[in-house]
């Protein structure tokens, strides 16, 4: 038994418009900023959207990555490394 979209339309016909819409809101979605009955119907489409799974999956991975990086402290040589460039080219801006 194939899944359709609440709107009746079988998952293939749905348009690259309402796709979009619901790519907008997976961003709100995984950050848990939808009210619970648009939660279920964006995990309703990425039941039955393939390509919205994969970009929803892709989006959520980025932001754990993204999440564990900032939450790692730079190596001291690094972050030394950056204070002196950072005041070489206050100096430069200060000359100018």
């Amino acid at each position: 038994m194939s899944e359709h979209h609440p709107d009746g339309k079988h998952p293939r016909e749905l348009t690259e418009l309402e796709c979009a819409d619901y790519l907008e809101q997976i961003v709100y979605f995984i950050d848990n900023e939808l009210a619970e009955a648009d939660c279920e119907v964006v995990r309703h489409h990425l039941d039955s959207c393939n390509p919205c799974l994969e970009k929803y999956d892709l989006q959520r991975t980025v932001k754990s990555v993204v999440a564990r990086s900032c939450s790692e402290a730079a190596p001291q040589e690094l972050r030394d490394r950056v204070l002196v460039r950072l005041r070489e080219v206050q100096v430069r801006i200060s000359e100018g």
